[in-house]
């Protein structure tokens, strides 16, 4: 078995896989796809779509988020997360949906319900962090259609914003808050946003803090806006779960398997071989230190790694 992996390996050291992922519903395809490339980067000098924005650069500050969409035979469900771009390498991207704050709404179509509520509520002042923030509420809608306060808040944690003090964004997507109890201090008669302000009834649970916009001239949010996940991508999915795949940079073999099996021969040929799941650890000690992995293994398509 460990010699048929390593003849896959090795036959492909002349000609990488081909790496396939969508961007906004558009198809991509890299035929050299390099490991060491992020998606930010990508996005922005390779696609021209520069809405993502590039910040803090080690996944600090949200700037950067996009949402990524996956299918997952095993449980045969789309997932959609919200990534740090800054710290993605492109090559973990095979066979997923990327959506970018571009690909949620535009002036040139219509703006989405999370854009035009930011906007109207004064959720934005010098604007770098509205992507971030936009991309990391949106992907909390897809999954949560009526959120709770407590999961926006969550959802939120990781985007910094330096000029709002959040009242203003977290006052926005209050809005979408599916709840109808006052807060998270259940019991307390205080408000979980500002303990200062004492709820009076119960059904203040999703009204707006600020005055300095109109619920009711909000848009609803409409899910035929949405781009819907690939069928291409499912059908990936199912036909690749059997098959390794390798992508060749200049200095940096990126190697995915599919099984557990394979995982521990491959760390048995390359022990010093780091395993990136979101490259939280890898990609800072890559760019702040200098760090090169001559392999890297990538186990996130194997499916006993997806089970309870």
């Amino acid at each position: 078995m460990q010699a048929a992996l390593l003849c896959h390996i090795m036959a492909c050291a002349t000609q990488s896989d081909a790496l396939v992922f969508f961007v906004n519903g558009r198809k991509i395809i890299e035929q050299n796809a390099d490991p060491e490339k992020l998606l930010l980067f990508y996005l922005r000098k390779g696609l021209r779509l520069s809405g993502t924005k590039y910040s803090c650069g080690i996944g600090g500050c949200g700037a950067c988020t996009v949402m990524i969409s996956t299918y997952e035979p095993t449980s045969k469900k789309i997932m959609h997360y919200p990534a740090n771009s800054c710290l993605l390498p492109i090559c973990s991207l095979h066979g997923s949906a990327v959506t970018t704050v571009e690909g949620v709404g535009s002036k040139k179509t219509r703006v989405h319900p999370i854009q035009e509520r930011l906007a109207k509520c004064h959720g934005s002042q010098c604007g770098f962090c509205t992507p971030g923030m936009v991309m990391s509420m949106y992907a909390l809608l897809r999954n949560h259609p009526d959120p709770s306060m407590e999961q926006i808040t969550a959802a939120l944690d990781g985007n910094l914003c330096r000029c709002t003090g959040y009242r203003p964004i977290i006052d926005t997507y209050k809005s979408f808050a599916g709840e109808t109890a006052c807060c998270q201090l259940r019991g307390t008669g205080q408000c979980c946003l500002d303990k200062e302000d004492v709820c009076s009834s119960s059904d203040k649970g999703n009204q707006m803090h600020s005055d300095l916009c109109n619920p009711e001239e909000f848009q609803p949010v409409d899910p035929t806006q949405e781009f819907i996940f690939p069928p291409e991508l499912m059908r990936m999915a199912q036909e690749q779960q059997k098959r390794t795949l390798v992508f060749h940079g200049e200095r940096t073999t990126w190697i995915s398997p599919t099984n557990l099996r394979e995982l521990l021969e491959l760390k048995a040929m390359y022990p010093k071989a780091p395993l990136v799941v979101g490259n939280t650890s890898v990609g800072l000690e890559m760019k702040l230190d200098g760090v090169h992995h001559p392999v890297i293994i990538h186990p996130t398509r194997i499916p006993a790694l997806h089970v309870d």
